[in-house]
Parts: C-alpha cells; sequence; structure tokens
C-alpha cells in the first residue's frame, strides 16, 4: 500500500534537515511553485537535476468512450505537463523492484 506525500509533510521534514522555521520553509516552497507554474505555464521545460523534467505538451482532439454506457463523445485537444524522471531516478525505481 503507498502512502501520499503532502507539501505539508516535506516542508516538516525540510524544517527538520535544515533546522530552518516552517514559516521560511512554506514561503521558499510556495515561491518555488509557483515559479515553475510560471515557467509552464510561458512553455518552459522545468529540469530538476537528479530528479526529472517538467514539460507541457499537446493533445490532439480524439474520440472517447464512456466506460460505463459504452458512448462515444469528442475529447477537446487540450495541454497537459508531462513529467520524465531523471536517469538517477528512474535507476533507484528500478532497483526497488528488483529490476
Amino acid at each position: 500500500m503507498s502512502n501520499t506525500v503532502t507539501r505539508a509533510i516535506i516542508s516538516t521534514a525540510a524544517c527538520e534537515t535544515t533546522g530552518l522555521a516552517k514559516g521560511d520553509v512554506a514561503a521558499i516552497s510556495q515561491r518555488m511553485f509557483e515559479l515553475i507554474g510560471d515557467a509552464l505555464k510561458a512553455g518552459d521545460t522545468v529540469k530538476l537535476t537528479g530528479f526529472g523534467t517538467l514539460q507541457v505538451r499537446s493533445r490532439a482532439e480524439r474520440i472517447g468512450r464512456n466506460p460505463r454506457t459504452g458512448t462515444q463523445h469528442k475529447i477537446t485537444s487540450r495541454q497537459t505537463v508531462i513529467f520524465t524522471p531523471s536517469a538517477k531516478l528512474r535507476e533507484a525505481l528500478d532497483n526497488l523492484t528488483g529490476r
């Protein structure tokens, strides 16, 4: 069973690790997420060394199907964020699963 790691859990761990005040860590992390969001909205690629890359991609319009009723409907084109893990993270995850 997997656990969900929230922003609050990350902030608490960062406070304990760095010794910084909770308010300072919250302000830094809030600004960091804003900068990442702004970069993605501008169409830029965000590279987080040792973690991965976030990038905006276009999804084409396509036909979808309601699994409950089986009826078809049009799904409009849209922008979406794609995460690609770094080689370091991918390797660490592969070692966890015993590949």
